[in-house]
């Protein structure tokens, strides 16, 4: 009966498939891109058979050619993709069964297209994580290298948008630096569950073939095989956890688009980006906009989606593999796609960014910024901390009357609310005296941003060797 139908797995079958249930149904359009691995994962699976005696090693060689022929045809993009055969893997062993006749019928012997994907998906994700590690490497770099040379520029900080305390733009460089940190170490661990390998589940429940799993993980670099064939073939947790944390990741750079965004603004005017990576108006010609970290805080939105698309999907599938799993690669991909785009744009954009020194010094000047340090010099003259409040509460008021900041005030005009205050305070109002004041681990001062520079470079000197 396997006339009636194009499908490799006609024999059950009284009638070919619907061609629109054919077209519905497969996912080639969108699984070719999984052709590398799925041919990675194949030769693993020849070698490993023939090493138990399935194969022999005629038709071990015979099949690792003909993979490596196909790959090489699909690189060219001279393979022809079939939809009637479904799915990458069915496209990939119809054309090596043409190419090398019946060895190629005996590949999928002791293996399932449910363990196959799922070994496919993995392989590949592994990969995609790699790289984009790369790229959060060169962004953190970018970061170090931009605080460590505007350690000494002050700008103002922030709380709920309002001028709160002088900073350093080094120092707010390494928050973002930190918040990506924590995304790589996300990807680091991340990657070691999506490294379990799945092939020799089967379709669910192992095979009676003599395989030699632990001889597949090695040749396919695994730390080691999945425990359990039916959790090996159903669950895409690995995929959602790498969804969950390239959300994560995007929305700190999400927060850095923000910032960078309200910085070019004429309002703030605290950094150029170069106009490579801005656009202008059809109409306003004055206009420069900062596409790049626009679309980067949008592209957020996406992945989000993508994240709660796959944690729907599995919610209310029973073991084991189900056909609504095909419904994970795009969104997956999509996210892979975004993620490494979004990176890399701000792997580029980073190193090019352009403070405007004087405008941050000017602005944090305005708002009051060293009103803390008032209170914490009065709280080291002996007056308790919430008496202190008052004080300087006062004098901000004095200041928002006068229009005069602290640092601008006589001595006399700061005495009017406490005779506590001497001629010393004037070291603690200045910016400079505020920021260089906090040098601790993990402050603002100048010294700490530099220790805390050569600290990130060290690591990420580190790093390189571990990886190189």
């Amino acid at each position: 009966m396997t006339d009636k139908t194009n499908q490799q797995w006609g024999g059950r079958f009284s009638e070919p498939t619907d061609a629109f249930v054919a077209r519905f149904t497969a996912s080639v359009d969108f699984d070719k891109r999984l052709y590398r691995h799925d041919i990675q994962g194949s030769i693993a699976h020849a070698k490993m058979l023939t090493k138990v005696g399935v194969l022999s090693e005629q038709e071990r060689d015979d099949i690792i050619r003909g993979l490596e022929e196909i790959r090489i045809e699909i690189e060219r993009g001279q393979f022809e993709w079939s939809v009637a055969l479904e799915d990458v893997h069915m496209n990939i062993e119809a054309a090596l069964t043409k190419k090398i006749g019946i060895a190629g019928k005996k590949l999928h012997t002791g293996r399932s297209r449910n363990d196959q994907v799922a070994t496919d998906v993995r392989l590949y994700l592994r990969d995609e994580v790699d790289a984009i590690l790369d790229e959060l490497s060169r962004l953190q770099q970018g970061l170090v290298e931009l605080a460590e040379r505007e350690a000494d520029t002050i700008m103002p900080g922030f709380t709920h948008l309002q001028t709160a305390q002088p900073v350093t733009f080094g120092h707010h460089l390494l928050a973002w630096y930190e918040m990506i940190q924590r995304d790589y170490e996300r990807l680091q661990d991340c990657r070691k569950r999506i490294n379990i390998l799945p092939l020799g589940a089967a379709a669910l429940a192992g095979t009676t073939y003599p395989i030699d799993r632990n001889y597949t993980a090695e040749l396919l670099g695994f730390e080691r095989p999945a425990y359990n064939s039916l959790d090996a073939v159903s669950d895409r947790d690995f995929a959602i956890e790498f969804c969950a944390a390239a959300s994560l990741l995007l929305t700190h750079l999400s927060r850095a688009s923000e910032e960078l965004v309200l910085w070019t603004s004429a309002q703030f005017n605290f950094v150029n980006l170069p106009d490579r990576f801005c656009t202008g108006s059809s109409i306003m010609p004055q206009k420069k906009n900062p596409d790049v970290p626009e679309l980067v805080r949008g592209k957020t939105g996406r992945v989000n989606g993508n994240l709660i698309a796959l944690l729907t999907l599995m919610k209310s599938q029973p073991l084991a593999y189900n056909k609504d799993n095909q419904e994970d690669k795009e969104p997956l991909f999509d996210s892979i796609d975004t993620v490494k785009g979004c990176v890399r744009a701000f792997a580029d954009m980073v190193p090019a960014i352009e403070p405007k020194r004087e405008v941050m010094r000017e602005a944090a000047l305005r708002g009051f910024a060293t009103a803390t340090d008032l209170a914490d010099y009065l709280v080291r003259k002996g007056m308790p901390f919430r008496d202190a409040h008052e004080v300087v509460g006062k004098s901000v008021a004095y200041g928002v009357q006068t229009g005069k900041d602290l640092s601008q005030m006589t001595l006399a005009e700061l005495q009017q609310f406490s005779d506590t205050i001497e001629q010393d305070v004037f070291a603690v109002l200045t910016l400079e005296g505020s920021v260089a004041a906090r040098d601790h681990l993990g402050g603002t001062a100048p010294a700490q941003v530099r220790a805390a520079a050569a600290r990130a470079k060290a690591e990420l000197a580190e790093r390189h060797a571990r990886t190189a």
